[in-house]
């Protein structure tokens, strides 16, 4: 049996009971705080158009502007899993697994605003004004052997993240014949620099990126869905047709199953969105914010534009029908904006994923650089990077099925616990989610 054949066998085991604590864990925590994915729209607007209010921290605490810190935490989850996400659950579960990615990301949000405030309240400041937060520092307040079984896998997780967008660039970029390496060895590079300008060159260089990548990416996506209407109207169908009957590429449609499609879409949301991992939740406890539920709020928010790049990025895959004829593979989206545009699609896609990718990696590699920090009271940070930014490089030469796998089994161990913690938390502070 190969190394891939034994992790999926051991995803196989995983996939139901963790599918049924991701989603159970979302629809608790929405009937428990009443909707707030609804019911705050009018404050969310508000805060957008007035702004958030703000602490007024001395300038020696390492916070950041709380719009910021929100895109910085964007940075983490808007990229690649947007572009790449939905046409692998779509192949792996159905059309149906669109549907099951979208409503996991509408069920939670909530995990995500329980967490960004859970993560406010128990943040800590180190003596040189460093600020630690995050589900290293909720968890501790559950159980502290819980929060260090966090911290090793997120560890591993981020990093592995990282490598796996280096992968995607990597694959992409050898279709214009870039070799691998020098994609990886470049994107290591860039990160490593961003990294050590601290909190707040991340924090401004994402607030400059992820506007500009995201605009770039929907307009051509929605002019590839829109040229075609009535390709566009037969790809929503299937997915409404394939909630409950799914039917997926992989193997000529044998063996799909309805687990197959809620597991496909609810897996990639997660690691689309980061609801239930937590880790958007650290840069968002760096925000010089002073109500909690505000920047929760965003957060819970945010997960409007994960949602909609994972529409436009499914709806494409099934519009153009590439995913009956692609096998497993990350490249996909290339060879639907090639197909629709040979020049200028092939480039808006490239200009597009690098910007996702860089400001992906750039953004997990904070976050574990974060969770490291929680393990050495801010020490060896360096150590933790250089680590990162060897797993980008050697991510972007690994094989595509493998490393997506070993991602799947990881983050089921990072989410587990975190979700558990979560929960207590918001039944022991209840008063920390009022809005």
């Amino acid at each position: 049996m190969s190394i891939l054949e034994m992790v999926n066998a051991f995803n196989d085991f995983l996939v139901v009971p963790a599918t049924f604590v991701f989603l159970t864990a979302a629809l608790i925590l929405t009937v428990k705080m009443k909707f707030p994915q609804i019911r705050a729209f009018s404050h969310f607007i508000r805060l957008v158009r007035c702004g958030i209010a703000e602490k007024g921290v001395n300038n020696k605490v390492d916070t950041i502007n709380p719009f910021h810190a929100l895109f910085t935490a964007m940075a983490t989850t808007l990229g690649m899993g947007n572009i790449i996400g939905p046409s692998i659950a779509i192949i792996t579960g159905g059309p149906g697994a669109l549907f099951w990615l979208l409503a996991y990301a509408f069920f939670g949000s909530v995990t995500k605003f329980t967490e960004v405030v859970c993560a406010l309240h128990t943040r800590v400041r180190m003596p040189d004004g460093h600020i630690i937060g995050g589900p290293m520092e909720y968890l501790r307040k559950v159980s502290p052997l819980v929060a260090s079984w966090y911290g090793i896998a997120m560890l591993f997780l981020m990093a592995g993240w990282s490598g796996l967008q280096a992968n995607t660039l990597a694959g992409i970029f050898a279709q214009e014949a870039i070799p691998h390496w020098i994609t990886g060895f470049s994107l290591a590079l860039i990160v490593l620099l961003v990294l050590r300008g601290g909190a707040s060159r991340v924090g401004y260089i994402a607030s400059k990126l992820v506007p500009v990548m995201s605009v770039l990416y929907i307009s051509f996506a929605l002019f590839i869905l829109l040229k075609n209407p009535i390709a566009f109207k037969h790809a929503l169908s299937l997915v409404f047709s394939n909630i409950l009957s799914p039917s997926a590429a992989l193997g000529g449609f044998v063996g799909a199953t309805i687990c197959q499609a809620i597991r496909a879409g609810v897996y990639k949301s997660i690691f689309i969105t980061e609801a239930g991992l937590g880790t958007s939740s650290i840069p968002h406890a760096m925000a010089d914010v002073k109500t909690p539920t505000d920047q929760g709020i965003l957060a819970m928010f945010s997960m409007g534009a994960d949602a909609f790049l994972s529409l436009l990025s499914g709806l494409m895959v099934l519009v153009t029908g590439l995913w009956l004829d692609c096998g497993f593979s990350n490249t996909l989206m290339y060879e639907v904006f090639k197909l629709h545009s040979p020049f200028m699609g092939r480039s808006v896609l490239m200009m597009s994923i690098l910007l996702f990718v860089l400001t992906t990696a750039i953004g997990n590699c904070f976050n574990g650089s974060q969770a490291f920090a929680s393990f050495t009271k801010n020490r060896w940070i360096l150590g933790y990077q250089l680590f990162a930014v060897s797993v980008i490089f050697l991510g972007s030469l690994m094989s595509v099925p493998l490393i997506w796998s070993i991602m799947d089994t990881v983050l089921t161990f990072v989410a587990i616990p975190n979700l558990i913690g979560v929960l207590i938390l918001a039944y022991r502070k209840p008063e920390w989610f009022k809005i």
